[in-house]
């Protein structure tokens, strides 16, 4: 459970600090752990270790924003990860590289994909469903809806369908009668 060396102790804590530097944007802990853990990269225990460490010794800031907390790599923890960069194995580095960058995708996706809903009075819903490209809206409803369930559902299908969703809206509205 615990580290056994020094050098192990290191990379993971390089490792840390590269998942952080690497990422396409903040992250919390929830985030970073739920990485680390679905990698097998070290335990929970040791996650929150270190993190509080790397914090403690200025080599990560812990910021507030927006209500989340997250991991801002500071100078100190940049200059160690790029002289020390060598010791985080190659392969290591190869596969959160390829894991983030499926996440970056996931991350535009989700700007350009949007589904919410607010509660208009107590027996309605207004769900607005957008698709965004760039600064371009291609796609824009609001919909009246009569109880939660509903505007839950149809922001989920939306954000799991938009493509087909918006193609046969667009279908119905330019179809020959």
């Amino acid at each position: 459970m615990f580290v056994d060396n020094s050098e192990e102790l290191a990379q993971n804590k390089l490792l840390l600090l590269y998942i952080i530097d690497k990422s396409p944007k903040p992250l919390t802990n929830a985030e970073i752990t739920e990485f680390v853990l679905d990698n097998n990269y070290m335990n929970f225990f040791l996650v929150q270790q270190f993190l509080s460490e790397l914090v403690e010794t200025n080599f990560l800031k812990y910021s507030d924003e927006n209500e989340k907390n997250y991991y801002i790599l500071l100078n100190k923890g940049k200059l160690t990860l790029e002289y020390f960069d060598n010791r985080i194995p190659k392969d290591i580095k190869d596969d959160i590289d390829k894991k983030l960058k499926i996440k970056k995708i996931e991350i535009m996706r989700e700007k350009q994909i949007r589904g919410s809903y607010i509660k208009k009075n107590d027996k309605e819903y207004v769900v607005t469903l957008k698709l965004v490209e760039g600064d371009t809206t291609l796609f824009n409803i609001d919909l009246n809806v009569a109880n939660i369930n509903q505007a839950k559902l149809i922001c989920d299908n939306w954000k799991k369908n938009p493509d087909s969703i918006y193609q046969d809206i667009l279908d119905s509205l330019i179809k020959l009668r």
